[in-house]
């Protein structure tokens, strides 16, 4: 599979009611493949590719496994407990100022992390979705508690909201995307919450 076909994929999945899904939607429609850069595909480590295979699954996760993709830990942030903490998770940014395409409007792409790991809480400018593609997670928003989400469901973070997620016994994959201030400088990541 191409880019393309991966782009074309995706943009069904965003289809939730925030504003934030039509434009990523649009961006994934109308991208300048023109800009593609070149990169050193990376095996996705197993377990996601199990979970990418069970029938609760998203059918993008089919284009996902034949698309060859850069699979690497998100370097959003050069703070050494962010780094820590991005070691179980694989990232890549597909659209964006550092995506595979370029854009200068969303940051977009596709994140997972491995079972019994924990992203703490962070928070940044610009305003955000997760879709859940494959497995499960924990996603925390603000003060609330922890809320399990399945495939289908959808974590949104409006700008400078605090969020963190969490796994327990299965990884999960999920699309995301950045939309607004999509700069980094102002990502600031806090570590895990008290419990």
């Amino acid at each position: 599979m191409s880019l393309r076909d991966l782009f074309t994929a995706l943009a069904d999945l965003f289809d939730g009611p925030e504003a934030i899904e039509k434009h990523a939607k649009d961006a994934l429609l109308f991208a300048d493949f023109s800009t593609e850069i070149s990169f050193e595909p990376t095996e996705l480590v197993h377990p996601f590719k199990i979970i990418m295979g069970e029938t609760k699954a998203h059918s993008v996760c089919e284009v996902i496994v034949q698309t060859p993709l850069p699979w690497l830990p998100p370097q959003t942030s050069h703070n050494p407990l962010y780094v820590a903490h991005s070691l179980p998770k694989v990232h890549v940014e597909l659209l964006g100022p550092d995506g595979l395409i370029k854009s200068n409007s969303v940051r977009l792409g596709l994140y997972g992390m491995l079972p019994n790991f924990e992203y703490g809480i962070r928070t940044h400018p610009a305003e955000e979705v997760f879709v859940m593609i494959a497995g499960s997670a924990y996603w925390k928003r603000g003060h609330s508690l922890y809320r399990a989400l399945d495939t289908g469901e959808r974590s949104y973070h409006p700008s400078m909201m605090p969020h963190a997620n969490k796994t327990v016994e299965e990884p999960f994959l999920s699309a995301y995307v950045w939309h607004g201030d999509i700069s980094t400088l102002n990502y600031k990541y806090e570590g895990i919450p008290p419990n």
